[in-house]
């Protein structure tokens, strides 16, 4: 199965054969209904662009190297001190302590709960009530040899997660990664995707959340590979869900893909195993069953009744994944990756949960808000270039009282300080040479000639010649 992240900055070749096939696709028959007005939440996933930028950086994937939980088993140079990159790192001659170094990397985990409950409150001041939490909160907490249990040492800091959901009335909801299978062929593989699904299951029931909003915390998975034999590995998965535990069964939720599984292979499984069905509308156009329905939204709304009711039997509130292409795409392998931002609603029920699964996370959100003047949106003002409101309110950037929080397209910059002026001279007064800088740094020389302007110049990702492989 290729894998492709679709969220990155990737130009996808194209082969003369893929463009021949997709000139010959059928055009999309897209149905014209409107979910207006909307009364469901509307989310996005992990990452708030906004406070991502801001000063101290908000975010909820700290993470680190196996070998750095290994060197910091040992002690400090100067305990006394805290720990620095340079002058007070840990002493390999002293002994090491396997508690010290799974304290580093639980430290690290309860910085990204709190910095979550940061997201929470500024999503809340702005309308979004919906967010998926990052897998990577609790780095190696599955890890066969590095794991750990999030309780005792992570108990309080979650409850505090759940309390601030609860008040605020938010869903929260997981997507473990595309590793995480439990059709595959291999017992090693599986028996790591139990373990991945245990650590997601702990840390909802942690959030300690009041029973509908803990109901609807779920976990999304997908398949994974079909291993060239579809009805075995729907057998396999079935196999091993009967031995999983309750409290991975009543979260877990099955998505469809853009590669090997359509919504026609899953909804019988779902149906039969009472596992509810999350419809992703942008792996459907891409991937879906030819001999039945066509490409679009339309004919896949003959199936709303029956996807519903996978989620009203266990009592869950529905939800569904939206995303577009790149205007661009044209090939298969081009359109699964993910436009930056959505121009629509799909023709979903009003009253549902939708996930915006787009580059620009909460931007994405906040375009669709304004588009269709959705609750809140009147908040949601322009950021001024380069320039953040002062002061922040409880230690956290909130926009100011203006609400200057949206950037456009393309221009997240923005949310950056201005390039830095950096005047160099020589001893007699003459522009010294040109400094040669860090891979990722272009160097120009200033107007004045007096003056270097250091400005970040991100790195271009080149796309495989063989692909990287999605599962």
């Amino acid at each position: 199965m290729d894998m492709l992240d679709p969220e990155v900055d990737l130009d996808v070749p194209a082969e003369a054969e893929e463009l021949k096939a997709a000139g010959s696709r059928p055009p999309p028959v897209n149905s014209d209904y409107l979910p207006l007005p909307w009364k469901g939440r509307l989310g996005y996933a992990c990452l708030c662009t906004y406070l991502r930028n801001s000063n101290p950086p908000v975010f909820s994937s700290r993470t680190c190297r196996i070998a750095s939980i290994l060197e910091n088993r040992h002690p400090l140079k100067d305990p006394a001190q805290p720990p620095h990159p340079t002058k007070n790192r840990p002493d390999r001659d002293q002994s090491p302590d396997i508690a010290r170094g799974e304290a580093y990397v639980q430290a690290l985990g309860l910085a990204n709960v709190r910095d979550t409950i940061k997201m929470l409150r500024w999503n809340d001041r702005y309308g979004i009530r919906f967010m998926r939490l990052s897998s990577e909160m609790f780095p190696f907490a599955s890890h066969l040899e590095y794991g750990y249990r999030l309780a005792p040492f992570a108990s309080e800091v979650l409850a505090e997660l759940g309390q601030v959901a609860a008040e605020l009335g938010h869903r929260v909801s997981v997507h473990p990664g595309q590793f995480t299978q439990l059709g595959s062929p291999r017992r090693e593989v599986i028996e790591n995707s139990i373990r991945d699904l245990e650590y997601h299951a702990e840390l909802l029931s942690l959030l300690n959340l009041p029973t509908q909003q803990d109901r609807d915390a779920v976990m999304i998975l997908h398949m994974g590979g079909s291993f060239g034999d579809k009805p075995a590995t729907l057998k396999r998965f079935e196999e091993v869900y009967k031995t999983i535990s309750k409290d991975i069964k009543k979260r877990l939720v099955l998505e469809n893909d853009d590669v090997n599984w359509t919504v026609h292979d899953l909804l019988p499984v779902c149906e039969k195993l009472n596992i509810p069905l999350v419809l992703d509308y942008h792996h459907h156009n891409i991937n879906f069953d030819a001999d039945k329905i066509r490409e679009g939204t339309l004919d896949i709304m003959s199936l709303y009744s029956r996807i519903k009711a996978t989620w009203t039997k266990k009592g869950i509130t529905q939800k569904m994944h939206y995303s577009e292409p790149t205007p661009s795409a044209i090939t298969k392998m081009q359109r699964r990756k993910h436009n930056p931002r959505v121009q629509m609603l799909p023709p979903c029920d009003p009253a549902m949960d939708l996930m915006i699964e787009a580059k620009d996370k909460e931007q994405a959100v906040f375009d669709l808000m304004r588009t269709y003047k959705l609750p809140g949106f009147e908040k949601i003002n322009e950021v001024i270039p380069h320039t953040r409101p002062s002061p922040a309110e409880d230690g956290l950037d909130m926009g100011g009282p203006e609400g200057r929080v949206y950037w456009p397209p393309g221009m997240e910059h923005w949310l950056r300080p201005e390039k830095r002026i950096v005047k160099r001279k020589t001893e007699n007064g003459t522009p010294g040479p040109k400094k040669r800088t860090r891979a990722k740094t272009k160097v120009m020389m200033a107007e004045s000639e007096e003056e270097l302007v250091i400005q970040a110049k991100p790195a271009r990702k080149k796309a495989s010649k063989t692909r990287a492989k999605k599962s």
